[in-house]
């Protein structure tokens, strides 16, 4: 077998159906779309949550719960999280949450959640902390500063 006979199987190859090229072409007229409707126009696609007159999933499943759009969403950072990143302890904002990592955004409130244990005395000026935080903290000779 040398490299210039080597020839395709018989039947992999068909060439493309050229619609749309006149009635002797035998696929002119409506060019293989059929007699109207959605699908026999140009630049149609249906889209993949569509269901045909069928009422729709989202439409069909109950709706459950409540968001309050007035709520605020905090970034939570615990106790133990503090402690492993700040082991000399000193005054920690929200800055230098955010240098340690330790929150994503400056612009989001910081609350602070009691999980874990504290050794060290800190001063944490934060937007909100929990109960059991501020007991871990103050225990532990720290204080805690709400900030606006």
């Amino acid at each position: 077998m040398k490299l210039g006979e080597l020839q395709k199987a018989k039947g992999s190859t068909t060439s493309r159906k050229r619609v749309g090229r006149g009635p002797g072409s035998g696929l002119g007229e409506q060019s293989t779309r059929g007699h109207k409707g959605a699908r026999a126009r140009a630049g149609f696609k249906y889209k993949p949550w569509h269901e045909g007159g069928q009422m729709p999933l989202l439409r069909r499943l109950p709706k459950r719960g409540f968001h309050n759009i007035h709520g605020t969403v905090y970034q939570a950072v615990n106790v133990d999280d503090i402690a492993r990143k700040f082991a000399t302890g000193g005054e920690i904002n929200i800055a230098s949450l955010k240098e340690h990592n330790l929150i994503r955004s400056l612009n989001r409130p910081v609350k602070v959640l009691g999980n874990g244990e504290l050794k060290v005395s800190i001063t944490l000026k934060v937007h909100a902390a929990s109960k059991s935080a501020i007991d871990k903290i103050t225990a532990a000779g720290g204080k805690v500063e709400i900030v606006k």
